[in-house]
């Protein structure tokens, strides 16, 4: 088992197997992602899967390895994103790692709210922090190419992300604590339900 402090980086077979469970949906949820075609109805926003899983990491995994997730997906994101026009680069290497790390560590720092069955604040923050993502993203391209400007467009392919990813937290969040309890790992004190 991990010790009773979450600080520790002494865990249990149950919380790697969990852990690298979350890995590997990341991976897949990430695949998935760019198969999945636009929304032509929401200005053709995008479906971000891989935020939503993250954020759930954030708050069932101890701080070490909610940073190893984060980088992981930010690792991914980074090799989709990155853009090299000319000898000009558009979204650099690692900047979606550091963006990922921030936002979970902001989840995680508000875990005891989850543990308590506050549930919905993670699911809206999952919402706003994958709009975050995305706004970060056009941000550093049109600050590189100098041209700064928000549309109804724009305003949707930024926040319908957001929308979608709040509308999935519940029920991916509710199979994923599925899968902990598969594993046998237990996040929640003893007690404590998932409501």
């Amino acid at each position: 088992r991990c010790l009773s402090d979450w600080s520790s980086d002494v865990c249990s077979s149950d919380l790697m197997i969990f852990f690298f469970v979350l890995l590997v949906l990341v991976l897949l949820a990430q695949i998935v992602e760019y198969f999945i075609p636009p929304l032509a109805w929401m200005y053709n926003a995008h479906i971000y899967i891989v935020p939503v899983i993250v954020f759930y990491g954030a708050m069932a995994l101890p701080f070490p390895l909610m940073l190893a997730l984060a980088f992981f997906a930010g690792v991914l994101l980074d090799a989709l994103t990155v853009q090299v026009i000319g000898s000009r680069v558009e979204i650099s290497l690692g900047w979606s790692i550091l963006l990922y790390a921030v936002l979970a560590g902001i989840m995680h720092g508000l875990r005891p709210l989850f543990v308590r069955g506050r549930w919905e604040v993670h699911c809206i923050l999952s919402g706003v922090c994958t709009s975050l993502i995305i706004l970060a993203q056009y941000l550093m391209i049109t600050f590189r190419r100098g041209t700064l400007f928000f549309s109804p467009d724009v305003w949707w392919q930024i926040g319908g992300p957001g929308l979608i990813a709040m509308l999935m937290a519940p029920p991916v969040f509710w199979g994923l604590h599925w899968i902990g309890r598969v594993t046998g790992y237990d996040y929640l004190p003893e007690g404590e339900s998932y409501e």
